[in-house]
C-alpha cells in the first residue's frame, strides 16, 4: 500500500537521508533556497552548498554555518566545467574566454559540477524557467544511456489517498507515441525508487478502449502498445479515461478485463497541456500536495523547480534527487 501524505514524506526523507548525498543548490541568492538550504544541512538530509556571492556568504556564516558556499566566476573548479562544456559541445564555444563565460552561469556550473563528480545532484529553477535547468543539464550531463526521451512527472499527494504520479508535465508538449512510452517507462522506474510501491500505469484520454475513436486515441493505443514491449512487467493499460484509471466501481464498468484500470498510481497524459493543468488542478483546487518537478531520463540528477516553489518544495525535490542520485551509484 502506498503510505498517506505524512507517511510518504518522512519515508521520502528518511530514505534520502540515508544516500548520504552531496546537494548543489544553484540559485543561492534566493531567500527560498537558502531556507530550504539550510533545512537541508540542519537535518542532515545532506551535506549541501550553495551558489551565489558575497551575500550568500555572509548568510551562510552568520545563519547557517554547515552550508557551504562556491562562487562560480572564482571558483577553482571553473576551467574544468568550461573544459567540459567545450568538449561536450564544441559548436556553441567560441574559445577558452568564452567557455569560461558560460561555464560561469549558476545553472551551468552546477549541472557540470554533478557530472564532474564534485556533487550527486543539483537543484535549480526558483528562479529559472523549466527550459533554462533543462538546457543546462543536457549540456553538462546529457540523458542516460539508452534513453531518448527527458520528461518531468509530479508526484501528487492527498491526505488519506495514494501518491498519484502525473506525467509529462513540464517538458515534452506533444509527445508522440513512442515518446509517451518512454515517458511512461522513466515513471514507472522512478516510482519504485521514490514511493517504493510497484507501478500501475494508465495512459489517458477522453476515450476508455475504444469508446471514441480519431488520431489522438490512435496515439495513446499505439504508447500503450510500445510501453508492453518495453516493460512487460508492468500492469498497463489504454486508453483510459481518468475515472476509469483509478475508481474501481467506474472500472467495473468500462473497463473489466484491464489490468490496470481502477487502480493505476501511474497517470500518462496524452500531452503537456492536459498533463500541467491536471496537475495544478488537483494542487489547487483538491489540495494535494504537488512533489516536484521531477527531471527523468538524465545520466545524473538535475532537478528543476516551479517557481513558485516554497523552501518546503525544495527540500522534498531535493530528496527526490538525492535518491536518483543514490539509483544511478
Amino acid at each position: 500500500m502506498t503510505p498517506p501524505v505524512s507517511g510518504f514524506v518522512e519515508g521520502l526523507l528518511e530514505r534520502a537521508r540515508r544516500a548520504h548525498g552531496r546537494l548543489l543548490l544553484s540559485e543561492g541568492d534566493d531567500e527560498r533556497i537558502r531556507e530550504a538550504a539550510r533545512v537541508v544541512a540542519d537535518s542532515r538530509l545532506a551535506q549541501v552548498t550553495v551558489l551565489g556571492g558575497d551575500a550568500a556568504a555572509s548568510w551562510a556564516a552568520r545563519e547557517a554555518p554547515f552550508v557551504s558556499v562556491r562562487t562560480p566566476a572564482t571558483d577553482p573548479s571553473l576551467g574544468r566545467v568550461a573544459e567540459l562544456l567545450a568538449a561536450r559541445k564544441p559548436a556553441k564555444v567560441r574559445d577558452r574566454a568564452d567557455a569560461l563565460r558560460l561555464a560561469a552561469d549558476p545553472l551551468r556550473f552546477a549541472a557540470g559540477l554533478v557530472a564532474l563528480g564534485e556533487a550527486d545532484a543539483t537543484v535549480g529553477g526558483a528562479a529559472h524557467t523549466t527550459g533554462d535547468v533543462l538546457r543546462a543539464a543536457l549540456w553538462a550531463v546529457g540523458p542516460a544511456e539508452g534513453i531518448r526521451t527527458v520528461s518531468s512527472c509530479f508526484y501528487m499527494v492527498a491526505p488519506g489517498a495514494t501518491v498519484l504520479t502525473f506525467t509529462d508535465c513540464g517538458v515534452v508538449q506533444e509527445p508522440t507515441a513512442e515518446q509517451l512510452a518512454d515517458i511512461a517507462a522513466a515513471a514507472a522506474r522512478d516510482r519504485r525508487l521514490v514511493v517504493g510501491d510497484e507501478p500501475v500505469v494508465a495512459f489517458l484520454s477522453h476515450s476508455t478502449l475504444g469508446s471514441a475513436e480519431g488520431e489522438a486515441v490512435e496515439r495513446v493505443r499505439r504508447a500503450v502498445a510500445r510501453f508492453r514491449i518495453l516493460e512487460p512487467g508492468i500492469p498497463a493499460d489504454g486508453e483510459l479515461q481518468a475515472d476509469a484509471a483509478l475508481v474501481a466501481d467506474v472500472a467495473r464498468r468500462k473497463a473489466p478485463a484491464s489490468p490496470a484500470a481502477g487502480r493505476a498510481n501511474i497517470l500518462v497524459f496524452p500531452d503537456l497541456d492536459s498533463g500541467n493543468i491536471a496537475y495544478k488542478l488537483v494542487e489547487r483546487v483538491g489540495r494535494a500536495r504537488a512533489v516536484g518537478p521531477i527531471l527523468e531520463g538524465l545520466s545524473r540528477p538535475c532537478a528543476d523547480l516551479s517557481r513558485g516553489a516554497s523552501a518546503d518544495d525544495v527540500v522534498l525535490v531535493s530528496a527526490v534527487a538525492l535518491l536518483q542520485a543514490a539509483a544511478s551509484r
